[in-house]
């Protein structure tokens, strides 16, 4: 059903300082589950964006940078939790079994990890069995835009990224904040407090995310309509973005790109979902 989920922002300098604090509300999708769970999803609007990195930024596999024209669709709000994938996992099957708590780490609130690419894809189509309505993996592109809000800068929270709203090894600074903490795990999702413009959490850090995508080593001829790009490249590979736990924030940026063999489960690796809009 229609919802608005309420979420507060922050905006950080250079030095890791908090400039800005904002509070705001968004549209969104709430799906039940099996045992009553709710999973929530946020509207993200359609809108254009330049996906990738300056060299002054990033890697050469962020380049070159490109326009990207992006249709609107339904993100999760939070990765997907152990509890929200014991759900899924329960629901009948559409093609191969999937583990109802594959995790390194356990707690309902934190995220599943240990999935591969392939138990994602059989999560989605289970949701999609259940509702009549079409879930997958975001493509990378559609990661990107999601991720940066409106943003330029290389974090949806400004010039760095400290431990007190990400979690990752915050242990080398990025820009000139203080070192910070390094927790060795997960986290629950949203327990550090903040969201980016579009009310999304947790995509800096905690863990990786499967994309559609399969890896290519640059952006010469990726597609510019949102879609993901599963034709040509490295199809033993897909793409995982937001970094994890045990990830400087380099590898945190909204554009930061890494892989992964899709059929190898890692406790740095987990899912958000998409849900195309309904007709």
């Amino acid at each position: 059903m229609l919802t608005t989920f309420s979420f507060e922002t922050s905006t950080l300098n250079e030095e890791g300082q908090e400039v800005e604090r904002a509070s705001g509300t968004v549209s969104g999708w709430s799906q039940t589950l099996p045992d009553g769970i709710m999973l929530e999803l946020v509207e993200i609007p359609s809108g254009t964006f330049l996906m990738g990195s300056p060299a002054s930024e990033g890697e050469p596999d962020e380049r070159p940078p490109h326009w990207v024209t992006i249709p609107s669709f339904f993100m999760g709000r939070f990765q997907i939790t152990q509890a929200e994938w014991r759900a899924i996992a329960s629901l009948p099957q559409v093609k191969t079994e999937l583990a109802a708590q594959p995790s390194h780490f356990e707690g309902d609130r934190l995220p599943v990890e240990k999935v591969t690419w392939f138990d994602a894809l059989e999560g989605c189509a289970r949701l999609s069995h259940l509702t009549g309505r079409i879930w997958r993996l975001p493509s990378e592109a559609e990661w990107e835009y999601a991720c940066r809000a409106g943003t330029t800068t290389p974090f949806a929270f400004g010039e760095t990224l400290t431990g007190a709203i990400a979690n990752f090894d915050a242990h080398l600074p990025y820009k000139s904040e203080p070192e910070g903490e390094y927790r060795f795990r997960t986290v629950e999702v949203g327990s550090l407090g903040v969201a980016n413009e579009f009310g999304l959490f947790d995509l800096h850090g905690n863990v990786w995310e499967w994309c559609l995508d399969v890896w290519h080593d640059s952006y010469v001829g990726a597609p510019t309509d949102g879609s993901s790009w599963t034709t040509g490249g490295n199809q033993a590979l897909r793409v995982l973005r937001g970094g994890s736990w045990d990830y400087v924030a380099h590898g945190c940026r909204s554009a930061f790109r890494d892989r992964g063999n899709p059929r190898v489960a890692s406790p740095f690796n987990g899912l958000r979902v998409v849900m195309e809009q309904i007709p």
